[in-house]
């Protein structure tokens, strides 16, 4: 609230005046230290296809427990083949960045991809490839998601770290 008087205004205003240049120079000092990156490698940024920030889009995909509720065991164990050997495949196209199962949990989760496409509709032609998927053994849900465009240098150490093929 204001003051009412004229002499008790200024004041006010004059009082106002350094707490203004105050934010000011706070919101300057917040601002410059979103500066340059002194390490920023501009080629490799754009080999990755990052943004200004390091990120990209990439499709996330979880996979969950299908409607088909087989017990033959050896049509489960060959879709169960095929989803590996489509995980291969798609590590060795460049995208499928991350793979993995999840533990036991009540909403049905068994396993996550993130893949390294623009769309969904690349996502899906990927995944089309995956028989434990087609046959609704596993069902696929898919999800746009903005991560570290980094992500995929991790594969280059993963091959170096396992002792046994996955």
């Amino acid at each position: 609230m204001l003051p009412k008087n004229g002499h008790q205004r200024n004041v006010f205003k004059m009082k106002m005046k350094p707490s203004i240049l105050l934010l000011l120079v706070f919101l300057g000092g917040f601002l410059s230290a979103q500066e340059q990156n002194p390490v920023y490698d501009e080629a490799l940024a754009k080999s990755l296809g990052a943004d200004d920030y390091g990120m990209k889009s990439y499709v996330f995909v979880i996979l969950k427990t299908g409607n088909n509720k087989t017990n033959e065991k050896a049509f489960i164990d060959s879709c169960f083949a095929g989803h590996m050997d489509n995980i291969h495949r798609m590590t060795a196209q460049g995208k499928l960045l991350v793979a993995g199962p999840m533990g036991k949990n009540d909403q049905g989760f068994r396993g996550i991809f993130i893949l390294d496409v623009a769309s969904f509709e690349e996502a899906d032609t990927l995944l089309k490839g995956d028989p434990a998927i087609t046959s609704d053994i596993l069902q696929a849900e898919l999800f746009h998601w903005y991560g570290s465009a980094a992500l995929g240098k991790y594969l280059e150490v993963s091959e170096k770290i396992w002792k046994k093929k996955p």
